[in-house]
Order: C-alpha cells, then sequence, then structure tokens
C-alpha cells in the first residue's frame, strides 16, 4: 500500500477518487507541526532555531500509524512554499522515507502522472518558509505587547506585513482628510454637422502663443468663454477614420482574480481564495464523479501549459469560427517552470455545463477564470476610432467616437465600453451649427479609499507579501478592527490610527514599504540559494532589538502621545479630563492621575442620540435610540436616574402559521443573535425551528408545514 498525504479532506477525498485501491489517500488537517501557540518558540541565541511542537497529536499519531504501514509515503501539500513547509514538517514526524509529489491541478491525468515523477523535498523553499514564519515570529512577539501595555488591550497584534498594510490606508485616509478640493470647469458644445454630436472644449490659443490646453478655474471665467463661443463659426480642422486593435489581458494570477472579484463581484479576498480553493481540490460534477475545475490558485506566472493552449484553441475554432483564432498561439510568460496561470482544467467544461453542481459563488468564480482564459486566446477585438478636432475662433475642440466592428475576444470576455455614437464622417472646412454651450463645474478630487481589490493591488506593486499572504493580509486588520469595510471602501478605525501612529513613530525602519519589499526580496533570495536564512535573520534582528529595548523605555512619552487634552474640567479635583484608551476602547480620565482617579464614558454628542416619540412607562421622559454591544436599543433619556431599556420593536416577519396553535410563526433570534423561528404565541406556545418553515403541506404524511434546506444544486423541503 502507497500512503499520500495532503493537507485538506476534500483534496484527498477527489485524489482517492482517481486511483488504485493500492493508494491510501489522507489529510493531515493542515499544519500538523509549527512555532508553539503560547511561548516565543525561536532560540536567537542558537541561530534562530524553531522550537516546533506538535499541534495535534491525534492526526500526528494516525499519520505515524498509517506511515508504517505504508510500502512508500508520497508527500502532496500544496504546491508552494508554505506546502513545501508542511510536507518538510510531515517526513520529521513520520520518520519514514518519502517522496514528494506537486499537483498544480487535481485531475486523474495531472495525478498520475506526477505520481510517474516524484522528486524530493526542495530544502531551498523550506528555508525560505521558515525565515518568513520566524521573522513575523520575533516581530509579533516582540511588539504585540507593547501595543497591550500602551492600549490596555491583549487582543491586538502587530504583524510585520499586515502592519504596513494598515501603514498604506491610514496614510491614504490623512491624504482624503488634508486635501483641498479645487474648483475647475468643463465645457462641451453640442454642434450638428450630418448628424448632432458633442465635441469638448479642449485647447485655447493665447496671444502670440501656440495652442496649449485650456483651464477654466471659475464661472466668471466659464460664463465668458461661453459668451464668445456662441459668436464663432465652429469649423472642422481634421477629420480621422482608423481602425484599432485591443489585445485580451492575460490568464488571471492570484491578485488579479482577487482584484477583478471584489470589483466585478464584490467578493472579499478571503471570499474569493475560498471558493477558488474549493474548485481547485475537487467538486462531485455528477457522474463524473470529483475532479478539480482550476489550477492551483495562489501563483504570480502567467505561464500556460502548451497542452492547455491547444485545447482552448481547438475549442475557439469549434465553438467561434477561425476568423477567431490567432495565427499563433498567445504566449504571456515563460515557457520553463512549473507553476501557471489561473485556468480551468478542461475548457470543455463550460460554466454553463457545471452550474448544476456549483453553489451561486463558486459559479461565478469559476465564469471569471474560464471566461478570461480562453479569451486569452482569442483575436484582438477590432474598434472603429473617429476623430474629429474643431476650430472655433482661438478655442479648439474634439470630439471621438470608437466602435465595434469585429468582437474578438470580447465574444468571450467583454471588458466595460461605454457604447458610444459614432461620428459623422465631415471633410475640412465644413461649418457646423451650435446647437447649445454646456458648462459644467467640477472638483478636483482626492485619491480614493482603498477597496480589497485595490489594496491588493498597491500591496503587488509595492512588493509586499506574496499570492498566497494577500488575503490573509486583508481580514486581518479587518478582525482585529484596525480597519472598518465602509460600502466597500476600507476605512481605518480610530484605534487602526492610534496603533498605526504608535508603530510608524517607535519602529520606523520596519513597519515601511521599503523595508518591507527588500525583506520579501530577501526570502526570494533564500530560495534562489543567492542568501541563506542565517544572514537574513541577523540583518534584521539588531537594528529591531535596538527599536524594542528604546520602545520599552519611552512607553510613557507614547502613552502621552496619543492622549488627548480635552476643555472638560474634572468634576473632582477641577484639572482638565484627557481622552485615554481602555481595552474597551477611549474614555475620559482626570489628567490629574494617579492623585485623582477619576475616569467616566465619553459622552456622544446629542446630535448622534436619535430621540423617539415613546415615553419611558417608568419615568415618562422621552425614550431615546442608543448603540450598545449587540446594537441599537431604546434607554430612557432620564439616565442615569432612570435606568429603563428595551429592544427596538422591529416590524414582526411572518413566515408561516404554527402547526400546533395556529398562530404566526416569526423570525427571532437568540442571545446570541442566531436566527431561528418561533411561534409569536411563546411562551404559551413553545413551537420553533431553526430551518425557515414553508405553508406546504409534506406529500407523505401531510403535515401543515416544511423547511427550507438548502443544498448545492437545490432546495430541498423536508421535516
Amino acid at each position: 500500500m502507497k500512503l499520500i498525504i495532503v493537507e485538506s479532506p476534500t483534496k484527498a477525498k477527489t485524489i482517492q477518487g482517481f486511483l488504485t485501491k493500492s493508494y491510501e489517500v489522507i489529510s493531515s488537517m493542515g499544519h500538523i507541526i509549527d512555532l508553539p501557540p503560547k511561548k516565543f518558540g525561536v532560540d536567537v541565541d542558537n541561530d534562530f532555531a524553531p522550537q516546533y511542537v506538535i499541534l495535534k497529536k491525534d492526526i500526528a499519531n494516525k499519520l505515524k500509524d498509517s506511515a508504517d504501514k505504508a510500502e512508500l509515503v508520497i508527500l502532496a501539500t500544496d504546491p508552494d512554499r508554505e506546502g513545501e513547509a508542511i510536507a518538510y514538517h510531515i517526513k520529521s514526524l513520520i520518520k519514514s522515507p518519502a517522496k514528494r509529489a506537486l499537483f498544480y491541478e487535481i485531475t486523474k491525468d495531472a495525478v498520475i502522472k506526477s505520481l510517474d515523477n516524484l522528486n524530493s523535498i526542495n530544502m531551498d523553499k523550506v528555508e525560505a518558509q521558515q525565515a518568513r514564519r520566524i521573522l513575523d515570529r520575533i516581530v509579533g512577539y516582540d511588539t504585540s505587547p507593547f501595543l497591550w501595555s500602551i492600549f490596555h488591550k491583549p487582543s491586538l497584534s502587530a504583524g510585520r506585513v499586515q502592519s504596513v498594510a494598515l501603514r498604506l490606508i491610514c496614510e491614504r485616509e490623512q491624504e482624503i482628510k488634508n486635501f483641498k478640493p479645487e474648483e475647475y470647469w468643463e465645457i462641451k458644445c453640442n454642434l450638428n454637422g450630418k448628424n448632432e454630436f458633442t465635441a469638448n472644449l479642449i485647447k485655447i490659443e493665447p496671444p502670440n502663443g501656440k495652442l496649449i490646453k485650456i483651464e477654466i478655474p471659475n464661472a466668471k471665467e466659464a460664463t465668458q468663454i461661453e459668451k464668445e463661443l456662441k459668436a464663432q463659426d465652429f469649423i472642422v480642422k481634421s477629420f480621422s477614420k482608423k481602425d484599432k486593435q485591443k489585445s485580451p489581458s492575460p490568464p488571471y494570477i492570484t491578485s488579479t482574480l482577487q482584484q477583478d472579484a471584489s470589483s466585478k463581484l464584490k467578493f472579499s479576498t478571503k471570499q474569493t481564495m475560498m471558493m477558488a480553493q474549493q474548485l481547485f481540490e475537487g467538486i462531485e460534477i455528477g457522474e463524473k464523479g470529483r475532479v478539480g475545475l482550476i489550477t492551483y490558485m495562489r501563483t504570480d506566472s502567467f505561464r500556460i501549459a502548451p497542452h492547455a493552449i491547444n485545447e482552448a484553441r481547438d475549442y475557439i475554432l469549434k465553438e467561434l469560427g477561425k476568423e477567431y483564432l490567432p495565427a499563433k498561439p498567445r504566449s504571456y510568460g515563460k515557457v520553463a517552470g512549473a507553476h501557471e496561470a489561473i485556468r480551468p482544467t478542461s475548457v470543455y467544461r463550460t460554466p454553463e455545463a457545471v452550474k448544476q453542481y456549483l453553489s451561486g459563488q463558486q459559479f461565478r468564480i469559476y465564469s471569471l477564470i474560464w471566461n478570461r482564459f480562453v479569451a486569452s486566446q482569442i483575436q484582438n477585438a477590432i474598434y472603429e476610432h473617429r476623430k474629429l478636432t474643431i476650430s472655433a475662433g482661438k478655442y479648439e475642440l474634439t470630439a471621438e467616437s470608437e466602435n465595434l466592428k469585429f468582437a474578438g475576444f470580447t465574444k468571450i470576455y467583454a471588458p466595460e465600453i461605454k457604447k458610444e455614437e459614432t461620428l459623422p464622417e465631415l471633410v475640412k472646412g465644413t461649418k457646423l451649427n451650435l446647437r447649445e454651450v454646456l458648462k459644467e463645474q467640477k472638483f478636483t478630487q482626492p485619491k480614493p479609499r482603498y477597496t480589497e481589490g485595490t489594496m491588493v493591488k498597491e500591496l503587488e506593486s509595492n512588493g509586499i507579501g506574496r499570492p498566497s499572504t494577500y488575503a490573509n493580509i486583508i481580514s486581518r486588520i479587518i478582525e482585529k478592527s484596525y480597519v472598518n469595510k465602509i460600502e466597500g471602501k476600507l476605512t481605518p478605525t480610530e484605534l487602526g490610527e492610534a496603533v498605526n501612529k504608535v508603530l510608524t513613530s517607535q519602529f520606523p525602519d520596519i513597519f515601511n514599504v521599503n523595508f518591507t519589499r527588500e525583506m520579501e526580496e530577501n526570502l526570494d533570495k533564500i530560495e534562489a540559494k543567492t542568501t541563506d536564512r542565517l544572514t537574513v535573520l541577523n540583518s534584521f534582528y539588531k537594528p529591531f532589538k535596538e527599536d524594542v529595548i528604546r520602545f520599552s523605555q519611552t512607553k510613557k512619552e507614547v502613552r502621552t502621545e496619543i492622549t488627548e487634552i480635552t476643555n472638560e474640567k474634572c468634576e473632582l479635583c477641577g484639572k482638565p479630563l484627557v481622552i485615554k484608551w481602555g481595552k474597551h476602547g477611549k474614555f475620559l480620565a482626570c489628567s490629574g492621575f494617579p492623585e485623582c482617579k477619576n475616569a467616566k464614558p465619553i459622552n456622544k454628542s446629542e446630535e448622534q442620540t436619535e430621540i423617539t416619540n415613546e415615553k419611558c412607562e417608568h419615568c415618562g421622559k422621552q425614550m431615546v435610540i442608543k448603540s450598545g454591544k449587540y446594537g441599537k436599543f431604546l434607554a430612557c433619556s432620564g439616565f442615569p436616574e432612570c435606568k429603563n431599556t428595551k429592544p427596538i420593536n422591529k416590524p414582526k416577519v411572518v413566515v408561516a402559521k404554527c402547526p400546533e396553535c395556529g398562530s404566526d410563526i416569526i423570525e427571532r433570534h437568540t442571545k446570541r443573535r442566531r436566527l431561528f423561528y418561533g411561534c409569536s404565541n411563546y411562551p404559551k406556545c413553545k413551537f420553533a425551528l431553526w430551518y425557515k418553515p414553508v405553508d406546504k403541506k409534506c406529500p407523505s404524511c401531510g403535515y401543515p408545514i416544511m423547511v427550507e434546506r438548502k443544498k448545492r444544486t437545490f432546495t430541498a423541503y423536508d421535516l
């Protein structure tokens, strides 16, 4: 019996389906050995030796027992640095000879081919991954406790890369706050030649000068220009018409998939990678069984395997016709190397063909990947581009149109192009009729806040992180409440801005873009054997430790930096109150601490408290809407004298009739805010369900209601 070990149970199940009974495929359930979760685990005085521990002893024992019975152990964890490190740890655990298999796609042919070409563990990748793990542990272990002491909040952390991402978001927010909009005006003219069209005013000829770009700073100048234009003759200066070709984009890599999923599907990076992981590991597709639908999704390579290109070209020829097939295959990356771009494992598994087997989110991600890959091998799209240049006295206007002549790759993967009216063909010297002058006031805009997609683009362009880390970086700063996602935009919280201020002031050489980029390059050099792990760690540790020592000596000054003085006086001693940070956020405290220990919560402004028409049943004062740990609630405006509170009565959502008493079944929530469905006649009737009921009789037993249970491909109704 040959034993194959992978990380994921789903992946194990898919691979087992391709092989005979002479193979057993089991899962390690991810990392089985790692640095200890509650100890430092790095011996900095002994060449930064990691002190690994077994995380899952029951699974470790199962792996050992299975390995002892096997004639050959094959380690088939993911084909990246992290997967290589997991394989290395499993090998050190089982003590049996083992070979390495790399699965870049989970299909029968690819798995069997890989099993016929087994290799050894790549220790250069392992060294690079261990260096990353040790670096991250040193930074987190030495800086996070200082954040706890400053903010009195033990849940805070300072990751080596996540803190740089937070810095980028905070700096963008500061740019937005400091931005001063400037007024400007745009002028367009509706003109009529053979048909009506709109031209933009773009240039002006100053006295004794050449045409220059026009700038209109205010309404006064815009009105003057409008007046002058109305007095001019509009004459065609030139007309051009030419074909313009547009090439398709290359297939997706990790970063571009995350960017498009964010902008087109509104998916988070974490959500995108979760769906892609499921598609890679395998999906049941009817009688054909379980198969991986896409290639490995953590990649920065645009390379495509020759057999995949040939399959795509065959599909294009059969389904679209020879006019859509380029004379030569398109190439987007070097032929050498094992990593590919993200592509479907077979183009003949079209999105529509597998839709019934996928969840809605899986289908949308698969459609993006399939469409982008197939389009990347199709002919260019051809557009007819027309341009008119028009003179009006000392002014010059232009009008352009671009319309599709040949669909090319847009037949499969259409870019977002605004449909335009085709400009009329006009000869030089043609006089045009002015219909209307249109003035529009505008203001310059700051750079927008990052979305998850544009954050990934920024990280990639700055060399921060790698394909396997983007999603974790972003999800981490959101989970730590450093950043809020508001209407799809990443906005730093007060806590996030305060943490960033502390880290960037105290560790200026560590938490900056250039240092982080250089460190990523050093990790790549370890894998490429141009440097070694010890050299990289030594060069990092000495300056970092100096910063840590200095920080430990200046904690009092750091706390003072993030303390805000208010105009409010302490009611006990008369000294000014200050805003400090505690484990529950900001609060007011006396500046005379520790002599005066007066402290109280920050009172929100009256504008932030919504007054209702409801009266308090205890004292008769008006009730107001406040926010608490579990959301908004009603409270008496006479607080603290009257402490009456109650939940806000939301409209009842009736879903069915109770089969026991005939009352309405409504949506309700547990104390932990979990949704369930219960009788509105509670507590007299205690009928309740976790699944949503529907007014539908059971065809088998006649019970008056059934419940919805969402399956992958259909909605089932049962008791």
